[in-house]
């Protein structure tokens, strides 16, 4: 894996079967390999959730990571979710009509779907790993030295 294809690089929480819906979309309808998937429970996502000062053992909050020159920029909730509808272009893009709705309200919701999400949509008792066909998809590990190359 290139360091481009870490430019944008998705947390998400592998054990939630919605996460794990959500990923196999990204998969699915990301045809110019934009994302970079990163199951938290993985030492990458446990390196980042670290790094950004976030919880490891509790996540409620899809993550997108964007790197921007050196700096890297993150966006939680709603916000990283219409981010990355917009990037997967198609008709995807049609759901940036949210962004009008005001963020508190927009979190909310999200907050209330992720509260329940493994009521709702069940959970995994391991964590899901990626296809032999997607693996080249997912970041696994990261050097401590050199983060923005993959190990």
């Amino acid at each position: 894996m290139s360091s481009s294809s870490t430019e944008k690089i998705v947390l998400f929480d592998s054990q939630c079967n919605l996460c794990n819906g959500w990923s196999r979309l990204l998969l699915k309808y990301d045809k110019h390999y934009r994302f970079t998937l990163c199951r938290v429970q993985s030492p990458a996502g446990q390196y980042y959730l670290k790094k950004l000062g976030l919880p490891r053992h509790t996540f409620e909050s899809v993550i997108l990571l964007e790197r921007n020159g050196g700096a890297l920029c993150q966006y939680h909730k709603s916000d990283a979710v219409l981010r990355i509808t917009n990037d997967l272009g198609s008709y995807w893009r049609y759901i940036a009509f949210l962004r009008y709705i005001p963020r508190p309200v927009r979190n909310w919701l999200y907050d209330l779907v992720a509260r329940n999400r493994y009521r709702w949509f069940g959970r995994r008792s391991s964590c899901l790993l990626p296809s032999a066909a997607d693996k080249h998809r997912f970041l696994e590990e990261v050097s401590e030295k050199n983060p923005n190359e993959p190990v």
